[in-house]
C-alpha cells in the first residue's frame, strides 16, 4: 500500500490547503534561516561586532547571491513537477526527480569551487573594511566549499512540496539546524574556534539535511522515488524546468546584485553600521521568511491547479493568497514594532550598534506591505507557467530603480536612511507595474475579473 504524503489541492477547501501547506513551510524556512542566525547570534555574543559584521551582511549577500539563483532555477523545477502531478503524468514526475536531483549535484560542485577561489576577490569589490577581512574570507570559503549539500537538499525540499508534502522538508531542517546550534556552541564557545567554527557548524548540519531529504526520496512508493542508479539528465524536461526557473533565477540575482551595491554603500559606513546592518538582517527575515512562505504556497496551489485545468481554483487561490498575505504582514509588523530592539540584544549589547539597528528596523517596517503584491502575484503566476515577464517587471522596478537609487542618490546624500529608502521606492514601483500587469495584460486577467463567487 502506499504510504506517502501529498497534499492534492485540486479539490477542497482553499484556505485550509493554503495554510496547510504554508505553515510546515513557514516552519521549515524558519529553521532554514536560523542557521545562520544562530551563527550570528553566538558569534556576536562570543566574538564581538568585528564576527558579527563578518558572518553576515557582505558574506550572506555573496551566499544569498548563489544560493538565491539555484532556489530561483528549482522553482521552474516544482512547477513542472507540480503541473505533472496535477496531471497524473507519474511518467514524467520520475523523470523530472532524477534530472532535478543530478542537476542539483553538477551544480553544486561548481559553484562550490568557484566561490571558494573567488571569495578573497569577491571581499574585496564589496568594500569590506580591512579588519573584518581576516574573518570574513575563510568563513566564506568553508561555506562555498560546503554548499553542494545544501543545494541538493533545497533542491529535493522543492519535489517534495511540488507534490504537497510541505511537513517532511520541515522535519529535517529542525534536525539540522539543531545540530548547527549545538556545534556552534561546543565550535566557537567551548572550543573558540570563532567564525571557522561557525562555518563548519553550518555545512556540517546542511550536509545532514541534504543525506536526510535524499533518503526518504529513495524509499517513497510513488512517482517520487529516487534511486540513485538511474540518475540522468532528462534535456527536454530539464530545458521546460529551466526556462521557468531561469526567470526566477535572474531575478533572484538581480535582487542580489542590487543589495550587494546597498551592502558596498553600506561597509562604507564603518563597523557599527555593518553590523547593525547584519543584524537587521536576521531579524526582518520574520517577515521574509513568512510572505515568501505564502508565495511558494500559491506557487503550487496555482500549478496543481492549472495543470487540472481548473481556473475557478486559481484565481480564487490568488485572492485568499492575498487576504492572508495582509493579514501575516499586520502580525509581523506589531511584533518588530513592539520587541525590535529586544530581538538586536540577542546579537550584540553593544549600544551604537543597538542605536543604528532599531532606528533602521522603525524605518523599516511600515514599507512591508509594499512587498505583498509582489510575492503573490509573482508566484501565481509562475504556477501557471507565465515566469519572464515577472522577472522582467521585477528587474525594472527593484533592481534597476533600486541600483539607479544608489548610483545616484546615495553619494550625495551618505547616510544609512538615504540607502534604506531603495527598499520601499522599488517595492511600491514593482506592486504598481504586478497590478497593471495582472490585470490588463496576462492570460490571466480574464479569470481574475471574472465574478467567481
Amino acid at each position: 500500500m502506499e504510504q506517502t504524503k501529498k497534499l492534492d489541492m485540486t479539490k477542497g477547501n482553499i484556505d485550509t490547503q493554503l495554510l496547510s501547506f504554508f505553515f510546515p513551510i513557514l516552519l521549515g524556512t524558519f529553521f532554514q534561516q536560523l542557521y545562520n542566525t544562530a551563527d550570528a547570534v553566538i558569534v556576536g555574543q562570543n566574538v564581538g561586532k568585528l564576527g558579527l559584521a563578518a558572518v553576515g551582511g557582505t558574506t550572506g549577500t555573496l551566499i544569498n547571491l548563489f544560493i538565491g539563483i539555484f532556489v530561483g532555477l528549482s522553482s521552474g523545477f516544482s512547477v513542472i513537477i507540480s503541473q505533472h502531478f496535477g496531471a497524473k503524468n507519474n511518467r514524467l514526475v520520475s523523470e523530472c526527480v532524477h534530472t532535478s536531483i543530478m542537476f542539483s549535484l553538477i551544480v553544486g560542485i561548481i559553484v562550490s569551487i568557484f566561490g571558494a577561489v573567488f571569495s578573497k576577490i569577491m571581499l574585496l569589490y564589496m568594500n569590506v573594511p580591512e579588519n573584518i577581512m581576516p574573518m570574513a574570507i575563510p568563513y566564506l570559503q568553508i561555506y562555498f566549499l560546503g554548499l553542494a549539500p545544501n543545494l541538493i537538499y533545497n533542491m529535493g525540499a522543492g519535489l517534495l512540496r511540488a507534490v504537497g508534502d510541505s511537513k517532511t522538508p520541515l522535519i529535517f531542517l529542525i534536525i539540522s539546524c539543531f545540530i548547527n546550534i549545538i556545534l556552534d556552541i561546543i565550535l566557537i564557545r567551548f572550543l573558540g574556534m570563532g567564525v571557522v567554527g561557525a562555518a563548519i557548524a553550518t555545512v556540517t548540519s546542511q550536509t545532514v539535511s541534504a543525506i536526510l531529504v535524499i533518503t526518504v526520496l529513495s524509499k517513497r512508493e510513488d512517482a517520487l522515488k529516487l534511486y540513485i542508479k538511474r540518475l540522468h539528465i532528462n534535456f527536454p524536461e530539464l530545458g521546460k524546468m529551466i526556462s521557468i526557473g531561469t526567470a526566477a533565477g535572474m531575478q533572484s540575482a538581480m535582487y542580489t546584485i542590487a543589495n550587494i551595491l546597498i551592502q558596498a554603500s553600506i561597509n562604507t559606513l564603518g563597523t557599527d553600521t555593518i553590523a547593525a546592518f547584519t543584524a537587521y538582517g536576521k531579524i526582518d527575515t520574520l517577515f521574509w521568511m513568512t510572505i515568501q512562505s505564502l508565495g511558494i504556497s500559491v506557487t503550487t496551489f496555482t500549478g496543481q491547479n492549472f495543470g487540472y485545468g481548473n481556473k475557478d481554483r486559481v484565481k480564487k487561490g490568488i485572492i485568499h493568497g492575498m487576504v492572508l498575505a495582509i493579514i501575516i504582514t499586520a502580525i509581523v509588523i506589531i511584533l518588530l514594532k513592539l520587541f525590535g530592539r529586544t530581538i538586536y540584544t540577542l546579537f550584540t549589547n553593544d549600544t551604537s550598534v543597538l542605536d543604528i539597528g532599531t532606528a533602521m528596523l522603525n524605518f523599516m517596517v511600515f514599507a512591508f506591505p509594499a512587498y505583498i503584491t509582489i510575492e503573490v502575484f509573482s508566484g501565481s503566476l509562475r504556477g501557471i507557467g507565465d515566469s519572464w515577464i515577472p522577472m522582467i517587471i521585477t528587474a525594472s522596478g527593484v533592481c534597476v530603480l533600486r541600483i539607479a537609487w544608489v548610483i545616484i542618490m546615495v553619494p550625495r546624500y551618505p547616510n544609512i536612511f538615504t540607502i534604506l529608502w531603495a527598499y520601499p521606492l522599488s517595492w511600491i514601483t514593482t506592486s504598481i507595474l504586478f497590478i497593471i500587469y495582472m490585470f490588463g495584460l496576462s492570460k490571466m486577467k480574464f479569470w481574475l475579473k471574472a465574478n467567481i463567487y
